[in-house]
């Protein structure tokens, strides 16, 4: 049978198709989606030869903030948006992630996560998304001391391409961690202020904690309101994510402590871990590892968190190491993440679905193309 013109096949390659594993077969994809999964060999002149490589489902990463980096690649100096994310949208597609949801944070504080900045970031993307090759989404990190930004990120929530909402609290903390002045120094160069105008805007923010509790609520009403997934972040005990729980966040996001990751797991929530933990070998925090996380089945989704290429080597590193076999490693950055973010269409290779595919090479363990919605949008060879 002949294929329309503008059908892409990915032929000869082993495709890892669910509750199949890792199948010889050849893909053709019509428009965005994946039209038919055919037998090895079936298709002729394929546009995209897949010898020697694995084709995988593309990467969904529901939390990455190395965006900022790129923004700010050093402290207080500050590069155009539009150059900023149009790099970080390669850099995505050049590590398989075709769908990524942009950890943006909406803080007190000035600088690079205030709450102008963060509408000049949204702005970026929106005014891009047609030249972007990766789905471009918002993971809005709500700072719950940030009260005066509170109807802002409520706007946000009723936006067509549905968020992420996460309640991130580093205020109540700040001043509790063992080198304070480190910490502190840190956050002042982020805002781009002088240490004691940092400190004497903390004491001001803090001063009004009375009311936070009841801004959480409301956001989260809202939220729900929209139908909006929630995560809450850097929870520290089991009573702050049981909290979250019940106003319906059903996603943990990097759980801090072991009896918080083992309440939570046992509660049955998605909990979402980093994936530089894995490719590391360990946390750079000294918090939970990541790894022993997934072999005690305590972990539901491994995000780019700050490191764009880790997802993939993450869950290659799962399979050399013996932790998990390819299925379930990949799992952890296609379908689980795509699952939490309320994106059926994606998130695995099968007929009918988004056509965001990774062509992998088995040899030298590198994307040598990725497909998002049906259409080339990096290729190495």
């Amino acid at each position: 049978m002949s294929m329309p013109a503008s059908d892409l096949v990915i032929g000869g390659g082993r495709c890892l198709l669910p509750g199949r594993g890792v199948v010889a077969a050849d893909i053709v994809c019509s428009g965005e989606h994946i039209a038919e999964i055919r037998p090895a060999g079936a298709s002729r002149g394929a546009v995209i030869d897949a010898t020697d490589c694995l084709v995988l489902p593309g990467i969904v990463d529901i939390h990455g903030d190395a965006f900022e980096r790129q923004i700010m690649p050093r402290p207080k100096v500050i590069f155009p948006l539009d150059m900023a994310m149009l790099d970080s949208d390669r850099q995505l597609v050049a590590n398989g992630i075709t769908t990524a949801f942009h950890g943006i944070t909406i803080s007190w504080e000035p600088g690079l996560r205030s709450l102008e900045q963060s509408m000049r970031v949204i702005e970026s993307l929106d005014r891009l998304e047609p030249v972007l090759q990766a789905d471009n989404r918002l993971h809005l990190r709500w700072e719950t001391f940030a009260l005066d930004e509170l109807d802002e990120v409520r706007r946000l929530l009723a936006r067509p391409k549905t968020p992420l909402l996460a309640f991130n609290d580093h205020t109540t903390h700040l001043m509790k961690v063992a080198d304070v002045r480190s910490a502190v120094s840190r956050h002042a160069e982020r805002s781009m202020v002088e240490r004691e105008g940092y400190l004497a805007l903390y004491e001001a923010v803090y001063a009004r904690r009375a009311a936070v509790p009841a801004a959480i609520m409301a956001l989260a009403e809202t939220a729900r309101l929209h139908a909006v997934p929630m995560l809450s972040h850097d929870d520290r005990s089991p009573e702050e994510r049981a909290f979250y729980r019940g106003l319906g966040a059903s996603i943990a996001e990097f759980p801090i402590t072991g009896d918080t990751l083992d309440a939570s797991a046992k509660a049955g929530d998605v909990i979402v871990l980093g994936a530089p933990n894995v490719v590391r070998g360990g946390s750079h925090t000294g918090a939970i590892n990541a790894e022993e996380a997934i072999s005690n089945e305590q972990c539901t989704i491994l995000a780019s968190d700050y490191y764009y290429p880790a997802p993939l080597r993450a869950a290659l590193a799962l399979v050399e190491r013996g932790t998990l076999p390819l299925e379930e490693a990949w799992m952890l950055i296609s379908a689980a993440p795509a699952t939490a973010a309320g994106l059926a269409d994606r998130g695995r290779i099968a007929e009918g679905l988004r056509a965001d595919l990774v062509v992998l090479c088995a040899r030298e363990r590198r994307p040598v193309a990725t497909i998002c919605a049906g259409r080339p949008v990096y290729r190495s060879r």
